[in-house]
């Protein structure tokens, strides 16, 4: 059965056994998620408003336009689906920078941003190039993991997800910026709101997490596997609307601070808030910012607020009526779910909620969508949870996107459940697992429940993944072998081979976690790492915020040991000041990483997709007299570099053409390689008994042109 046109296509199954109607299907899926994108950004009313920061921790709009297409083509790159770049510049322009991370460059001054018109047209090139690969690249169904399919999937599902939060945005934006759009209209029902009151919800069991074999696409926390048994408890019939807030607001709660978790008081003074950010009040008349215009408020609708608003609300109910108020948490919300009778969106029929375009472009009264004897629980507004995003056990990282989850683990970040009126695709699945940071606005209220038990908090507060736990260890923990730390000794080579020149910065690229970035932040004035992962960064990003890394290591078995490392034990707590992380690609680096006095690239040039693009480009990064130190056990694999890009390690004309031989061909042009190439031990420990012993050869290169 085909689709309803009015409705916008629905995430397609990943399996089937017709593989031309798949493409075919999935090219639909391509071409309208793009255009409803893009019509989204014809309600900005000017190019000027493109470059206008709506808010000061998100980038200006241009940013997300290009955002989402360059998503495709450097997916696609890392894939190995495609080869050749669009425009490097814009693909590293536009590659990272949307969730106020540590490591995102949110400084304005750093970017040189394209016109309209040359975002427009890269978009166009982009839909060319993954349309001509629809068309051409084998298909196999299922589309799994480990599928070339699987990334161009994600560039959709990307696209969607920032479909919402764009629109965010442009609601954040000043009213002058924007214009009415038929393609958008908003729900125009309003009135009282119905009194709220608590339903009975029994015990039961809840079991969470997806399969890889699930023919749905998923982002990477929804698999695994987690199960709960839950007591029985009371839950709000209705999604708290913005009459019974105004109770809130009317009884002063805004000014109380006993009501405010701390955490949410300083982000209560720090930004004034008297009342929820959408709201306005003019005179004695309160109104409510839509995405485009302002209307009379309707008191029905849901109320939008952050996690702070949501939870000084519960906490102001629990004192007043002596109950147990409190959000709930990701396993209530999945259990109203589940006694609600709710079944995904249908691909053939409107949703049963207001959800995935189906109705409006905005919220709509709290009493308009009935789901078993509650009113919203999938649609309308995503609802704050008491749960911070954590791992399923089981978890694992998709290899194409390391930076989608990971670094919400971090007790910051808190589940959002059962979306909004413009979520779509994954978003308005059951299985979805979005988190936000506490204090950010979506489209997003709350329900409240009432429980004699307190919420569970899944912690991730020390590092349990493996990669991650060895590399902390290796770059911050103990010596072994009586081999001195790699990542220190590599710094002092670097401090060392610099004498008298000048040393203003420093660039340690592949950075992983992050130890080499502050040995040199000893010597020069400032550091800065730089790794492809998010994951590895946000353990130097740990130690230069708190000082402090815990992680667990595996001994043997299950059986693991708790570390600890701090920056004072290493004598490095002085440095912190001095270094900065960023998310980046060695062979595509953005325009501001340059004017540097060291580059250090370690065990990093057998590990890139294309490392011959880095290394007759790294002199652009130097200042003139400038030292690279490259360091590599020159362990070159298919896995991480295609033999065509192979620098070295093969026969040449007969001959053996050593990696060495390679870097001096590709560098001579620009550098001249000082003294003899040294090898320098490093020692990896995967568990107390199994260690892997390296030897890395360093060449040091002096920028001569």
């Amino acid at each position: 059965m085909s689709v309803k046109p009015e409705l916008f296509q629905r995430t397609p199954a990943l399996s089937g056994d017709d593989a031309a109607a798949k493409r075919e299907e999935l090219r639909a899926y391509f071409h309208t998620t793009l255009d409803r994108y893009e019509r989204l950004f014809e309600t900005l009313r000017s190019n000027e408003a493109y470059y206008i920061k709506p808010i000061a921790l998100r980038h200006p709009l241009i940013f997300y336009l290009g955002h989402t297409a360059t998503f495709f083509i450097n997916k696609l790159i890392l894939a190995g689906v495609l080869t050749e770049r669009i425009d490097s510049r814009l693909e590293s322009i536009f590659a990272v920078g949307v969730d106020e991370m540590s490591w995102d460059d949110l400084n304005a001054t750093h970017y040189d941003w394209p016109t309209v018109e040359e975002v427009m047209a890269y978009r166009r090139t982009m839909r060319e190039t993954v349309d001509g690969l629809i068309s051409t690249l084998p298909l196999t169904l299922p589309i799994s993991w480990e599928s070339p399919w699987w990334a161009i999937v994600m560039g959709v599902e990307h696209e969607r997800i920032h479909l919402e939060t764009s629109s965010v945005l442009i609601r954040q934006h000043k009213l002058d910026h924007v214009q009415p759009h038929p393609a958008w209209q908003s729900c125009r029902g309003s009135g009282n709101a119905p009194e709220n009151e608590m339903i009975p919800v029994s015990a039961g069991k809840v079991i969470l997490g997806k399969r890889k074999t699930d023919p749905v696409y998923g982002w990477d926390n929804e698999y695994g596997h987690h199960e709960a048994e839950l007591p029985d408890f009371q839950a709000s019939r209705y999604l708290v609307s913005n009459q019974e807030f105004l109770d809130f607001v009317t009884a002063h709660g805004y000014e109380t601070d006993d009501y405010w978790e701390e955490e949410g008081l300083a982000w209560r003074k720090f930004s004034n808030a008297a009342h929820p950010t959408f709201w306005i009040r003019r005179e004695d008349q309160w109104w409510l910012r839509l995405m485009m215009e302002e209307v009379p408020m309707p008191w029905n609708w849901p109320v939008e607020v952050n996690y702070h608003e949501a939870k000084a609300f519960c906490n102001w109910q629990a004192k007043t009526t002596g109950q147990p108020v409190r959000l709930p948490t990701e396993d209530e919300w999945y259990r109203l779910y589940d006694v609600a009778g709710l079944a995904e969106v249908s691909g053939v029929e409107r949703a049963q909620g207001n959800i995935h375009l189906d109705y409006y472009a905005s919220s709509c009264p709290v009493d308009e969508f009935r789901q078993g004897e509650f009113f919203d629980v999938v649609g309308n507004v995503w609802q704050w949870t008491e749960t911070p995003m954590h791992p399923f056990p089981g978890f694992e990282v998709h290899p194409l996107y390391d930076d989608f989850t990971t670094p919400t683990f971090d007790d910051r970040h808190n589940l959002i459940k059962g979306g909004s009126w413009i979520s779509c695709g994954n978003e308005s699945i059951h299985a979805s697992r979005y988190a936000f940071r506490r204090h950010f606005f979506q489209h997003a209220g709350f329900r409240y429940v009432i429980s004699a038990v307190s919420a569970a908090h899944h912690s991730s507060h020390y590092e349990t993944d493996r990669l991650l736990s060895e590399y902390a260890e290796f770059h911050y923990g103990d010596t072994y072998f009586d081999v001195p730390n790699f990542p220190a000794t590599l710094a002092k080579l670097a401090i060392a081979a610099m004498g008298d020149r000048p040393a203003r910065t420093a660039l340690d690229l592949g950075c992983a976690s992050g130890r080499a970035t502050f040995e040199l932040a000893q010597h020069f004035d400032h550091s800065t790492g730089v790794d492809f992962s998010a994951r590895f960064i946000n353990q130097g990003v740990a130690l230069a915020e708190h000082g402090i890394l815990r992680y667990t290591l595996v001994d043997e078995g299950e059986l693991v040991s708790y570390r600890e490392c701090t920056l004072a034990g290493l004598g490095l707590e002085g440095v912190r000041h001095k270094v900065e992380f960023f998310q980046g690609d060695a062979c595509n680096l953005k325009p501001i990483l340059t004017g540097y006095d060291l580059i250090l690239a370690a065990n990093l040039i057998d590990r890139l997709y294309e490392p011959a693009r880095f290394l007759t480009m790294v002199h652009e990064r130097l200042n003139q007299g400038g030292l690279l130190l490259l360091a590599s056990p020159y362990t070159w694999l298919e896995e991480h570099t295609k033999r065509a890009h192979w620098i070295g390690g093969f026969k040449r004309d007969g001959e053996n053409f050593t990696t060495l031989d390679g870097l001096k061909e590709m560098l001579g042009n620009h550098f001249q390689l000082l003294g003899e190439p040294q090898q320098v031990p490093f020692v990896i420990r995967e568990t107390r008994r199994k260690f892997q012993h390296t030897l890395s050869e360093v060449t040091l290169w002096e920028k001569i042109a």
